[in-house]
């Protein structure tokens, strides 16, 4: 798996709000996935998390995670993202209205619940460009 920096079309594919599936290790060592809202920002993922959420636990433990994100229109266009969380912001919810506005252009709607985000700096990347491994344009 490469290191990063990811090349420029790998950049702007994931600035763009696409699907994606967070991976965190539970307790006892098994995967724990759920489909998740992201931002791609300065060659960082961040995440938002109700406080309440069991991934949340899971990070707080072990902060080893992987996130693939799927192209909207084509699932076979995919980067999968491995890294490590490197800071959890407390007070979020400014964070999840950045969030769903990307996803949805209207700030979130659910305002009583406290919010939790986690910054994740990639270790290693993969991408796949739907008949093969993704490659840089040409």
């Amino acid at each position: 798996m490469p290191k990063p920096p990811l090349p420029p079309e790998l950049d702007a594919f994931l600035a763009e709000p696409n699907p994606s599936v967070i991976a965190t290790v539970e307790p006892d060592g098994h995967p724990h996935t759920a489909a998740s809202w992201y931002l791609w920002e300065d060659g960082r993922v961040l995440v938002n998390m109700d406080a309440g959420r069991k991934r949340l636990g899971h990070l707080r433990a072990d902060p080893r995670v992987s996130i693939t994100v799927t192209h909207k229109d084509d699932w076979s266009r995919h980067v999968t993202l491995r890294g490590r969380v490197v800071d959890f912001d407390e007070d979020a919810l400014a964070d999840i209205d950045r969030i769903a506005e990307h996803y949805t252009g209207r700030t979130y709607r659910n305002r009583e619940n406290r919010r939790v985000s986690a910054w994740i700096e990639v270790d290693r990347w993969y991408a796949w460009g739907g008949s093969g491994p993704w490659r840089p344009s040409p």
